[in-house]
Protein backbone atom coordinates (compact mmCIF):
# COMPACT_ATOMS: atom_id res chain seq x y z
CA UNK A 1 0.00 0.00 0.00
CA UNK A 2 1.48 3.92 -1.19
CA UNK A 3 -0.46 5.27 1.69
CA UNK A 4 -3.01 4.90 3.98
CA UNK A 5 -5.13 7.73 5.78
CA UNK A 6 -6.20 6.47 9.97
CA UNK A 7 -9.04 8.27 11.03
CA UNK A 8 -9.14 8.78 14.85
CA UNK A 9 -11.02 10.64 17.45
CA UNK A 10 -8.73 13.13 18.93
CA UNK A 11 -8.77 12.50 22.51
CA UNK A 12 -5.49 11.40 23.71
CA UNK A 13 -6.12 7.55 24.40
CA UNK A 14 -7.75 7.27 21.01
CA UNK A 15 -4.55 9.05 19.53
CA UNK A 16 -2.67 6.64 21.74
CA UNK A 17 -4.50 3.76 19.98
CA UNK A 18 -4.04 5.17 16.30
CA UNK A 19 -0.38 4.96 17.14
CA UNK A 20 -0.25 1.79 17.78
CA UNK A 21 -2.30 0.58 14.73
CA UNK A 22 0.16 2.62 12.61
CA UNK A 23 3.44 1.37 14.36
CA UNK A 24 2.50 -2.21 13.34
CA UNK A 25 1.26 -1.22 9.98
CA UNK A 26 4.91 0.77 9.71
CA UNK A 27 7.02 -2.71 10.63
CA UNK A 28 4.77 -4.60 7.59
CA UNK A 29 7.68 -4.51 4.25
CA UNK A 30 4.67 -3.11 1.78
CA UNK A 31 4.10 0.00 3.46
CA UNK A 32 4.98 3.32 2.15
CA UNK A 33 3.37 6.42 4.23
CA UNK A 34 0.50 5.80 7.23
CA UNK A 35 -1.27 9.13 7.92
CA UNK A 36 -3.06 9.75 11.30
CA UNK A 37 -6.31 12.29 10.70
CA UNK A 38 -8.64 13.73 13.66
CA UNK A 39 -12.13 13.53 12.95
CA UNK A 40 -14.26 14.77 16.06
CA UNK A 41 -17.12 13.00 17.26
CA UNK A 42 -20.78 13.85 18.47
CA UNK A 43 -19.73 12.16 21.99
CA UNK A 44 -16.48 13.99 22.23
CA UNK A 45 -17.98 17.70 21.53
CA UNK A 46 -21.28 16.74 23.68
CA UNK A 47 -20.06 15.78 26.97
CA UNK A 48 -23.78 16.92 28.52
CA UNK A 49 -24.78 13.68 26.68
CA UNK A 50 -25.30 10.66 29.54
CA UNK A 51 -23.48 7.74 27.86
CA UNK A 52 -26.51 5.19 28.90
CA UNK A 53 -29.24 7.42 27.16
CA UNK A 54 -27.96 9.47 24.59
CA UNK A 55 -31.54 10.21 23.38
CA UNK A 56 -33.37 9.17 19.96
CA UNK A 57 -32.13 11.93 18.01
CA UNK A 58 -28.47 10.88 18.96
CA UNK A 59 -29.04 7.34 19.06
CA UNK A 60 -25.89 4.84 18.86
CA UNK A 61 -22.37 5.42 17.61
CA UNK A 62 -21.93 8.88 19.71
CA UNK A 63 -18.13 7.75 19.34
CA UNK A 64 -17.92 6.73 15.82
CA UNK A 65 -20.99 8.12 13.61
CA UNK A 66 -18.14 10.83 12.11
CA UNK A 67 -15.68 8.01 11.70
CA UNK A 68 -18.10 6.30 9.90
CA UNK A 69 -18.99 9.43 7.38
CA UNK A 70 -15.45 10.56 6.68
CA UNK A 71 -14.98 6.74 5.27
CA UNK A 72 -17.53 6.89 2.93
CA UNK A 73 -16.57 10.06 1.46
CA UNK A 74 -13.00 8.61 1.32
CA UNK A 75 -11.26 11.31 3.97
CA UNK A 76 -10.06 8.41 5.38
CA UNK A 77 -9.08 4.76 4.46
CA UNK A 78 -9.12 3.32 8.27
CA UNK A 79 -11.69 3.86 11.22
CA UNK A 80 -9.88 3.30 14.06
CA UNK A 81 -11.93 2.43 16.66
CA UNK A 82 -12.20 1.00 20.54
CA UNK A 83 -14.31 -1.97 19.86
CA UNK A 84 -16.76 -1.08 22.48
CA UNK A 85 -17.81 2.01 21.49
CA UNK A 86 -18.34 0.44 17.80
CA UNK A 87 -22.13 -0.39 17.10
CA UNK A 88 -22.63 -3.92 15.87
CA UNK A 89 -24.31 -2.65 12.79
CA UNK A 90 -21.98 -0.70 10.60
CA UNK A 91 -23.24 1.69 8.20
CA UNK A 92 -24.14 0.05 4.52
CA UNK A 93 -20.77 -0.23 2.78
CA UNK A 94 -18.39 -0.81 5.27
CA UNK A 95 -17.06 -4.05 7.78
CA UNK A 96 -14.76 -4.51 10.42
CA UNK A 97 -11.48 -5.40 8.73
CA UNK A 98 -8.86 -6.86 12.11
CA UNK A 99 -7.87 -6.37 15.32
CA UNK A 100 -5.15 -5.44 16.74
CA UNK A 101 -4.14 -8.18 19.81
CA UNK A 102 -6.16 -7.38 22.70
CA UNK A 103 -5.22 -5.72 25.68
CA UNK A 104 -6.34 -7.38 29.42
CA UNK A 105 -10.03 -6.38 29.28
CA UNK A 106 -10.36 -6.06 32.81
CA UNK A 107 -11.68 -3.11 35.17
CA UNK A 108 -9.66 -0.95 37.29
CA UNK A 109 -10.78 0.57 40.67
CA UNK A 110 -8.62 3.61 41.36
CA UNK A 111 -8.84 4.66 44.89
CA UNK A 112 -8.21 6.97 47.64
CA UNK A 113 -8.03 4.55 50.49
CA UNK A 114 -8.90 0.73 48.84
CA UNK A 115 -7.57 -2.13 47.37
CA UNK A 116 -10.71 -3.75 47.12
CA UNK A 117 -14.61 -3.05 46.70
CA UNK A 118 -15.17 -4.48 50.31
CA UNK A 119 -12.49 -2.09 51.54
CA UNK A 120 -14.59 0.50 50.29
CA UNK A 121 -16.06 2.49 53.74
CA UNK A 122 -20.00 1.54 53.71
CA UNK A 123 -22.05 4.21 51.67
CA UNK A 124 -18.85 5.31 49.80
CA UNK A 125 -19.05 7.04 46.70
CA UNK A 126 -17.76 5.14 43.28
CA UNK A 127 -17.44 7.38 39.73
CA UNK A 128 -18.04 5.78 36.80
CA UNK A 129 -20.56 7.43 33.48
CA UNK A 130 -21.61 2.90 33.03
CA UNK A 131 -24.38 1.59 34.02
CA UNK A 132 -23.15 -2.12 33.27
CA UNK A 133 -20.44 -1.38 36.02
CA UNK A 134 -22.76 0.99 38.36
CA UNK A 135 -25.13 -2.17 38.48
CA UNK A 136 -22.11 -5.03 38.99
CA UNK A 137 -20.64 -3.21 41.80
CA UNK A 138 -24.54 -2.26 43.52
CA UNK A 139 -24.36 -6.80 42.99
CA UNK A 140 -21.13 -6.99 45.43
CA UNK A 141 -21.63 -3.74 47.33
CA UNK A 142 -25.17 -2.40 47.61
CA UNK A 143 -24.59 -0.03 50.21
CA UNK A 144 -21.88 2.01 48.11
CA UNK A 145 -23.68 5.05 45.93
CA UNK A 146 -22.66 5.86 42.24
CA UNK A 147 -21.42 9.18 41.11
CA UNK A 148 -21.86 9.57 37.10
CA UNK A 149 -18.45 11.50 35.47
CA UNK A 150 -17.66 12.15 31.86
CA UNK A 151 -14.48 13.17 30.33
CA UNK A 152 -10.93 11.84 29.16
CA UNK A 153 -8.47 9.44 31.73
CA UNK A 154 -6.78 12.63 33.27
CA UNK A 155 -9.35 14.75 33.67
CA UNK A 156 -11.42 11.73 35.71
CA UNK A 157 -8.33 11.39 37.78
CA UNK A 158 -7.93 14.80 38.79
CA UNK A 159 -11.84 14.75 39.60
CA UNK A 160 -11.79 11.69 41.89
CA UNK A 161 -8.62 13.81 43.90
CA UNK A 162 -10.62 16.88 43.90
CA UNK A 163 -13.59 15.89 45.56
CA UNK A 164 -13.79 14.99 49.11
CA UNK A 165 -16.69 13.24 48.82
CA UNK A 166 -15.88 10.74 46.34
CA UNK A 167 -13.51 7.30 47.44
CA UNK A 168 -12.72 5.41 44.15
CA UNK A 169 -13.06 5.54 40.39
CA UNK A 170 -13.79 2.81 37.91
CA UNK A 171 -11.74 2.80 34.35
CA UNK A 172 -10.41 0.22 31.79
CA UNK A 173 -7.12 -0.94 32.75
CA UNK A 174 -6.24 -0.83 28.75
CA UNK A 175 -7.04 2.43 28.93
CA UNK A 176 -4.73 3.32 31.45
CA UNK A 177 -2.44 1.35 30.09
CA UNK A 178 -2.16 2.63 26.71
CA UNK A 179 -1.77 6.04 28.30
CA UNK A 180 1.27 4.84 29.78
CA UNK A 181 0.14 4.61 33.75
CA UNK A 182 2.60 2.73 35.40
CA UNK A 183 0.26 -0.29 36.87
CA UNK A 184 2.98 -2.68 37.95
CA UNK A 185 3.19 -1.53 41.82
CA UNK A 186 -0.31 -0.92 41.88
CA UNK A 187 -0.37 2.48 43.09
CA UNK A 188 -0.07 5.85 41.20
CA UNK A 189 1.71 8.69 42.65
CA UNK A 190 0.55 12.46 41.70
CA UNK A 191 1.68 16.18 43.36
CA UNK A 192 -1.77 15.98 44.82
CA UNK A 193 -1.91 12.33 46.30
CA UNK A 194 -1.97 8.92 45.64
CA UNK A 195 -4.07 6.40 44.08
CA UNK A 196 -4.31 2.64 44.56
CA UNK A 197 -5.00 0.64 41.40
CA UNK A 198 -6.63 -2.74 41.81
CA UNK A 199 -8.04 -5.47 39.17
CA UNK A 200 -11.60 -5.71 39.64
CA UNK A 201 -12.28 -9.25 38.49
CA UNK A 202 -15.90 -9.54 39.86
CA UNK A 203 -16.54 -6.78 37.40
CA UNK A 204 -17.31 -8.28 34.08
CA UNK A 205 -15.73 -5.77 30.98
CA UNK A 206 -18.57 -4.19 28.04
CA UNK A 207 -18.29 -6.46 24.99
CA UNK A 208 -14.81 -5.57 23.04
CA UNK A 209 -13.27 -3.86 25.70
CA UNK A 210 -9.79 -3.90 25.74
CA UNK A 211 -10.04 -4.31 21.91
CA UNK A 212 -8.79 -2.02 18.88
CA UNK A 213 -10.66 -2.39 15.94
CA UNK A 214 -10.33 -1.55 12.12
CA UNK A 215 -12.90 -0.27 9.88
CA UNK A 216 -12.91 -0.15 6.08
CA UNK A 217 -14.97 0.29 3.10
CA UNK A 218 -16.38 -2.93 1.73
CA UNK A 219 -14.97 -4.38 -1.20
CA UNK A 220 -11.38 -2.95 -0.97
CA UNK A 221 -10.04 -6.08 -1.37
CA UNK A 222 -6.13 -4.60 -1.38
CA UNK A 223 -6.34 -2.74 1.68
CA UNK A 224 -8.43 -5.69 3.62
CA UNK A 225 -5.32 -8.14 2.77
CA UNK A 226 -3.21 -5.61 3.69
CA UNK A 227 -4.87 -4.90 7.37
CA UNK A 228 -5.24 -8.77 7.97
CA UNK A 229 -1.17 -8.71 8.26
CA UNK A 230 -1.88 -7.10 11.72
CA UNK A 231 -5.10 -9.13 12.67
CA UNK A 232 -4.91 -10.83 16.10
CA UNK A 233 -6.92 -14.44 15.15
CA UNK A 234 -7.64 -15.07 19.24
CA UNK A 235 -8.93 -11.24 19.92
CA UNK A 236 -10.75 -11.45 16.20
CA UNK A 237 -12.44 -14.43 17.56
CA UNK A 238 -12.96 -13.28 20.75
CA UNK A 239 -14.77 -10.60 20.55
CA UNK A 240 -16.62 -11.73 17.40
CA UNK A 241 -18.16 -13.83 20.24
CA UNK A 242 -19.21 -10.61 22.50
CA UNK A 243 -20.31 -8.75 19.08
CA UNK A 244 -22.29 -11.93 17.82
CA UNK A 245 -23.94 -11.93 21.43
CA UNK A 246 -24.97 -8.26 21.32
CA UNK A 247 -26.68 -8.71 17.46
CA UNK A 248 -28.70 -11.91 19.39
CA UNK A 249 -29.98 -9.55 21.95
CA UNK A 250 -30.73 -6.86 19.48
CA UNK A 251 -28.01 -5.25 18.08
CA UNK A 252 -27.00 -1.99 20.38
CA UNK A 253 -28.80 -3.64 23.35
CA UNK A 254 -29.38 -0.90 26.13
CA UNK A 255 -29.57 -2.70 28.89
CA UNK A 256 -26.37 -3.20 30.92
CA UNK A 257 -24.04 -6.28 29.82
CA UNK A 258 -20.69 -7.64 30.85
CA UNK A 259 -19.32 -10.26 28.39
CA UNK A 260 -15.38 -11.96 29.51
CA UNK A 261 -14.41 -14.08 26.48
CA UNK A 262 -11.33 -15.66 26.32
CA UNK A 263 -9.23 -18.74 24.58
CA UNK A 264 -7.08 -21.64 26.02
CA UNK A 265 -6.01 -23.70 22.99
CA UNK A 266 -8.78 -24.24 21.15
CA UNK A 267 -11.22 -24.10 24.12
CA UNK A 268 -13.07 -20.91 24.48
CA UNK A 269 -14.85 -19.65 27.45
CA UNK A 270 -17.30 -17.03 27.67
CA UNK A 271 -19.18 -15.82 30.81
CA UNK A 272 -21.88 -13.39 30.74
CA UNK A 273 -24.31 -10.71 33.29
CA UNK A 274 -27.39 -9.12 31.87
CA UNK A 275 -30.00 -6.97 33.51
CA UNK A 276 -33.13 -6.93 32.33
CA UNK A 277 -35.71 -4.31 32.80
CA UNK A 278 -36.59 -5.86 36.27
CA UNK A 279 -32.83 -4.36 36.95
CA UNK A 280 -32.09 -8.51 38.35
CA UNK A 281 -29.11 -9.91 36.91
CA UNK A 282 -29.20 -12.72 34.83
CA UNK A 283 -25.48 -14.77 34.71
CA UNK A 284 -24.33 -17.56 31.64
CA UNK A 285 -21.31 -19.75 30.88
CA UNK A 286 -20.56 -21.28 28.22
CA UNK A 287 -16.88 -23.22 27.37
CA UNK A 288 -16.11 -25.95 24.70
CA UNK A 289 -14.52 -25.97 21.17
CA UNK A 290 -16.78 -24.01 18.88
CA UNK A 291 -15.90 -23.73 15.07
CA UNK A 292 -17.34 -19.79 14.55
CA UNK A 293 -17.86 -17.37 16.78
CA UNK A 294 -21.74 -17.16 15.95
CA UNK A 295 -22.18 -21.07 17.31
CA UNK A 296 -20.20 -19.66 20.62
CA UNK A 297 -22.76 -16.36 20.73
CA UNK A 298 -25.69 -18.77 20.17
CA UNK A 299 -24.92 -20.88 22.84
CA UNK A 300 -24.16 -18.49 25.69
CA UNK A 301 -27.64 -16.83 24.66
CA UNK A 302 -29.65 -20.34 25.01
CA UNK A 303 -27.98 -21.13 28.02
CA UNK A 304 -28.76 -17.19 29.69
CA UNK A 305 -32.70 -17.81 28.14
CA UNK A 306 -33.18 -21.56 29.49
CA UNK A 307 -32.09 -19.61 32.60
CA UNK A 308 -35.03 -17.70 32.71
CA UNK A 309 -37.52 -20.24 31.89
Amino acid sequence: MKRVVLGTRGSQLALAQAELVKQALERLPETSEIIVRIVRTTGDRRLDISLSKPGPKLGKGLFTKELEEALLSREIDVAVHSLKDLPTELAPGLELTATLPRHDPVDVLISKSAKSLREIPAGGVVATSSPRRARQIAVHRPDLRVANIRGNVSTRIAKLLAEDSWNSLVLAKAGLARLGYGLTTGLLEFESGQLFVTDLVEILPAAGQGAIGLEIRANESELHHFLANINDASTWFCTGVEREFLRLLGGGCNLPLGLRTWLKGNELRCEAIIFDASDEPRFGTVSGEFKTPRAAAAALFNRIYDERK
